[in-house]
């Protein structure tokens, strides 16, 4: 299981024992120890897409350096993607990089960035969605699943990047939970198209339905070979102390990051 760790700047992230273990720099933020106010408070790390209100981008430069320093990364360059909800993967080390705000380098549209550089911090953002770091053979993936891109493969994707996916270790981070991911019967028939009978859903009122988001992956993870794997039962939704919730919040929230960088 993922363990809570308050660093000595009074970040507040969940790491992978599994991860450390080997070495690999990783961490799962949560909204504690930044400097944001109002409802990005206070370790914001993105904005909400479309809402009018908005946090200052000094303000998230200034956290992600907060949490670039509590993983012992403060010198490495930070990368991430323009998230789509889908199951493209790039590579970080022959990916064409553009110079943008916040700090680092977006690399194209896509949920999943693979690396063996360890000069580099791959980063993806979420406030419900399922946050995956992978970890083997020197190389390394952040990964961000949404349902869709569960649904997609996105993480199995990302495991193609890897020689050996039996080597490979896994951290499944917060996300809204198994009972308050609920969904129409549309979303659950693709959960249930996918998994069969192994598919982590069931009944809610109505013709509505619950989904276990975390479970799916993990299932995904280990038919692929993965037997080294970290998870949490966090739930953003009703942690509203420790984590951002889109659902929550209705939109007007702020951003946790994943981050994970190939073992110097």
């Amino acid at each position: 299981m993922l363990e809570r760790v308050t660093f000595d700047n009074q970040v507040v992230a969940y790491v992978s024992p599994l991860l450390r273990g080997a070495g690999v720099p990783h961490a799962f933020s949560t909204r504690v120890g930044g400097i944001s106010r109002g409802p990005f408070d206070s370790l914001n790390l993105g904005n909400p897409a479309g809402c009018e209100q908005q946090d200052a981008p000094d303000n998230i430069s200034a956290n992600y350096a907060r949490l670039h320093a509590a993983v012992g990364c403060a010198g490495r360059r930070r990368v991430f993607t323009h998230q789509v909800h889908g199951a493209c993967v790039v590579d970080a080390d022959s990916a064409t990089r553009t110079d943008v705000i916040y700090d680092g380098d977006e690399i194209g549209q896509a949920d999943a960035i693979t690396s063996g550089d360890p000069t580099l911090l791959l980063s993806v953002r979420t406030a419900d969605c399922v946050p995956v770091l992978l970890a083997g053979g020197g190389r390394v993936a952040a990964v961000h699943a949404g349902w869709r891109g569960v649904v997609a493969g996105v993480v199995t994707a990302a495991l193609r990047g890897f020689d050996r996916p039996a080597d490979v270790i896994a951290a499944i981070g917060p996300s809204i939970g198994p009972d308050a991911f609920e969904v129409g019967p549309d979303v659950a028939a693709e959960f249930r198209r996918v998994f069969g009978r192994l598919a982590p859903v069931r009944p809610a009122a109505g013709d509505k339905a619950l989904v276990d988001l975390k479970g799916a992956i993990e299932l995904q993870l280990r038919a692929a070979g993965v037997t080294r794997l970290d998870t949490t039962d966090c739930c953003t939704v009703t942690d509203e102390a420790t984590f951002f919730s889109h659902r929550r919040e209705r939109g007007i929230t702020g951003r946790m990051a994943a981050v994970i960088g190939a073992a110097s």
